[in-house]
């Protein structure tokens, strides 16, 4: 059966709710004749009465009585999706798919998703645990709306990439260890080391620190979840290197945490397509924009 257009099925339920074509026709705004080619149209493509005339009144038939039925669910459902759609163009609601590491989730999230929920409570945002990689592929591929990527990244046609955040880059050591003021290279080589996953890039950006003095270390351990990392330092089993967001308290008084000599930072972008923002989306962006430290 051929399709059934949307217009045709509510042709029938206003038919139905006023009892006449005639009616109906003015309900509608639209001509007798052009109603009666509605339900001719559909009944052609049913195969079978979706109506009949009793007494000057029109009702429908027990096809058509089950057509109505699933008719003013479909229009329903249209006329709902129009209005979240229209919703999410004017900026009140809608659906956001971000992508960004378990560090920035976990850390410089939380305050952005409350400041959303005050302001802009009707926006879903959905949350993709990615790599800076993964989340630049999905947003030019149009299954991500917003990501937060480590720097630098290489230009990528269709994206804008404008840097975020610079936090600096930390020693975090057991509280009971003896350490000097600034951690070194060469100091921290030597010790029992708890280092990011080789795929990211923090644990580049540390290769290259300890690079800088001569080191090449060999970590007992090797983690991509943050907040493991500080549980293990925690626990004495050895040291880490970990950014340091400034509105993050220290939250375990068995870590200790030590500036770097020489500095090192990490800095993240905010990431999204090119061309027109839908207005759910912008808000977001502001919201996290808010948030950029330089």
């Amino acid at each position: 059966m051929r399709e059934i257009s949307l217009d045709r099925l509510r042709t029938l339920v206003v038919i139905a709710d006023q009892g006449s074509f005639a009616d109906a026709a003015r309900a509608l705004n639209l001509a007798p004749p052009t109603v009666s080619l509605h339900i001719a149209d559909l009944e052609d493509r049913i195969g079978a009465p979706l109506l009949s005339r009793k007494r000057g009144h029109i009702r429908p038939s027990a096809t058509g009585e089950l057509l109505i039925e699933r008719a003013r669910r479909l229009l329903a459902d249209a006329e709902q999706a129009l209005d979240e759609v229209q919703r999410q163009v004017q900026g009140l609601g809608g659906r956001v798919r971000l992508g960004a590491s378990t560090g920035a989730i976990a850390h410089l999230l939380p305050e952005a998703l409350d400041v959303l929920r005050k302001h802009h409570p009707a926006i879903d945002v959905q949350i993709a645990i990615l790599t800076s990689q993964e989340t630049l592929t999905r947003l030019a591929d149009g299954t991500l709306d917003v990501g937060l990527v480590a720097l630098p990244q290489p230009a990528m046609a269709g994206l804008v990439i404008k840097p975020w955040r610079r936090d600096p880059v930390m020693a975090f050591v057991p509280a009971h260890w003896r350490c000097p003021a600034r951690v070194t290279p060469g100091w921290l080589a030597a010790q029992p080391l708890i280092l990011n996953d080789a795929t990211t890039r923090l644990s580049r950006l540390t290769a290259e620190w300890f690079a800088i003095g001569g080191q090449h270390p060999a970590p007992r351990i090797q983690l991509n979840y943050n907040d493991a990392i500080k549980s293990l330092v925690a626990a004495g089993y050895g040291a880490a290197l970990l950014p340091h967001e400034a509105t993050i308290p220290l939250p375990d008084t068995r870590i200790a945490m030590r500036p770097l000599r020489p500095a090192l930072w990490r800095r993240l972008g905010i990431a999204h397509r090119a061309g027109n923002v839908e207005r759910s989306t912008q808000h977001v962006l502001d919201v996290l924009w808010d948030l950029r430290l330089a």
